[in-house]
C-alpha cells in the first residue's frame, strides 16, 4: 500500500509539529509521522523559551503548556559568587516561561492538525529512496509496513537525524559540538528564589553549565550539558555530583530523568537537497552558548513549511527552489547561531578562577536588560580577554 503526500515531515517534535502547520496552513497535502505513541513524550529538553520568541511565531500563551513565568536569573561562579538580574533591578526582554513540553508538543502537533496535517503516532520511517518527482519512505505503524510517496519530505528527526544521511546530506555532529546532557525533574528543590532560573558554571560542568528551572512550588529540572572532549565521566555523574553538592538540590528528590544529546555546533554547510529539507535540532538550530533550541527550531520549522506549500503549488520542488528555505534560515537565525558559536569556544577556554574574576566583576556592573546578547556585551567590558577575542562581534 502507498500513501500519497505533499509534503511528508518525519517527527513530531515542536519543529516538526510546525513545520507540518505552515505547509498545511499554504494548502500542501500534508502527513506527519512520529515514531513514539505519545508525542512530546519523554522530554529531552530544561523547557525554558522566551515570550517574545512565542510571539514571533504566533503562538498565544497557553496556561496548559506553562508552568512558570520567569522573573529574572541567578548566575553562579565555581566559588559560589553569584549575579542576580531580576526584573526589580533590570528591564527582562527575554524573560520566559516553563513549559511542560510533554504538553506543548501536542499542542504544537494539535495546531498542525487543525491547520489539516494528518497525523500518524507510533510510525517509524525505516528508509527512503529517491524517485523522479520526490521520496519514496518505507515505514512501519504497529508491525504494519506501507510506503509513503511525498514530493517533499522535512526531516525533523533530531540530533542524530537518519533522514538527512538517507538524502545524501552530512549533518552528523562530531563529538566536540554535541553536548551530553542529563536532567532530572525533582521535588523539594529549595532555591533561594523560585521565580529565577540559575545556571551554575566552570568544572561543575565541563564545556556546558548546570542549570536549575523551577516548575513551580519546590519542582525544578535540574540538569547539565558536557561535552565527551573535556571530561572523562558521563553527565549522568556529573549530574549526581551537582545535585549532591549544590545546597538547592541536596535534600530534592527525582522523579524522572532524561538523558539526550544537544548539538552546539551550528548548522550544518547544507540544509536542503532535491525535494528534501531539514528542520529543528537536526539541522543544528540551537543556540550554541546555551543549548537552547525550541524557539530557532520551531522559526526554522516555520520557514521549512512556508517554503514547501510555496514550491508544491508551484511545481518545483528542486534543490534550488527549496533553497529559498536555507536562505532564510542563514538570515533569520544563522547569523546568531554563527555568533555565540564563537562566545561558546571563548566560554571553553576559561578556568574556574577566571569565571569567579568575571562573576566579581559583575557584582559592580549595572546591567540595563537582561538578554544573552547584553550578558555578552557586559562581559566584553570587564574582560580584555574577551574584548580581544568577542570585541568585533558586539
Amino acid at each position: 500500500m502507498v500513501t500519497e503526500v505533499d509534503v511528508l515531515v518525519i517527527g513530531a517534535g515542536p519543529a516538526g509539529s510546525t513545520a507540518a502547520k505552515h505547509a498545511a496552513m499554504g494548502g500542501a497535502g500534508v502527513l506527519l509521522i512520529d515514531k513514539k505513541s505519545e508525542i512530546g513524550a519523554p522530554k529531552r529538553c530544561a523547557e525554558g523559551v522566551s515570550v517574545g520568541g512565542l510571539e514571533s511565531l504566533g503562538i498565544e500563551p497557553n496556561p496548559r503548556w506553562i508552568t512558570k513565568k520567569l522573573d529574572g536569573v541567578r548566575l553562579v561562579s565555581p566559588n559560589g559568587t553569584d549575579v542576580w538580574l531580576t526584573s526589580d533591578k533590570v528591564e527582562l526582554p527575554e524573560a520566559g516561561y516553563i513549559l511542560e513540553r510533554k504538553v506543548f508538543d501536542k499542542h504544537m502537533a494539535m495546531d498542525a492538525a487543525r491547520a489539516g496535517s494528518e497525523i500518524m503516532v507510533k510510525t517509524l520511517a525505516t528508509g527512503m529512496e529517491k524517485t523522479g518527482d520526490g521520496y519514496l519512505v518505507s515505514a512501519e505503524c504497529m508491525g504494519r509496513e506501507f510506503e509513503i510517496k511525498a514530493r517533499i519530505v522535512i526531516a525533523a528527526d533530531g540530533p542524530e537525524s537518519r533522514v538527512a544521511r538517507w538524502a545524501g546530506l552530512n549533518t552528523a555532529t562530531r563529538p566536540k559540538d554535541m553536548e551530553s546532557a542529563a536532567q532530572f525533574e525533582m521535588v523539594g528543590v529549595e532555591m533561594e528564589d523560585n521565580n529565577c532560573i540559575e545556571f551554575y558554571f566552570g568544572s561543575v560542568a565541563p564545556g556546558g553549565y548546570a542549570w536549575i528551572f523551577p516548575k513551580g512550588d519546590d519542582i525544578a529540572n535540574v540538569g547539565l550539558g558536557v561535552l565527551s572532549t573535556e571530561t572523562d565521566k558521563s553527565a549522568y555523574e556529573h549530574l549526581v555530583e551537582f545535585v549532591e553538592s549544590c545546597p538547592a538540590t541536596r535534600n530534592a528528590q527525582p522523579v524522572e530523568l532524561n538523558i539526550g544529546g544537544d548539538p552546539v555546533g551550528g548548522m550544518p554547510k547544507e540544509l536542503v537537497a532535491d525535494s528534501l529539507m531539514v528542520v529543528g535540532d537536526a539541522a543544528g538550530q540551537v543556540n550554541p552558548l546555551t543549548g537552547g533550541g525550541i524557539i530557532s527550531g520551531m522559526t526554522g520549522g516555520m520557514l521549512a513549511g512556508r517554503v514547501a506549500a510555496a514550491a508544491v503549488s508551484e511545481g518545483d520542488v528542486s534543490k534550488k527552489r527549496l533553497s529559498e528555505y536555507e536562505r532564510l534560515c542563514r538570515e533569520e537565525i544563522g547569523k546568531e547561531i554563527d555568533r555565540y558559536l564563537k562566545v561558546k569556544d571563548y566560554m571553553l577556554t576559561l578556568s574556574d578562577s577566571e569565571l569567579d574574576s568575571i562573576a566579581e566583576a559583575f557584582q559592580d556592573v549595572e546591567f540595563e536588560k537582561v538578554s544573552t546578547t547584553e550578558l555578552v556585551k557586559k562581559l566584553i567590558k570587564v574582560s580584555p580577554k574577551a574584548l580581544i577575542k568577542l570585541g568585533k562581534l558586539f
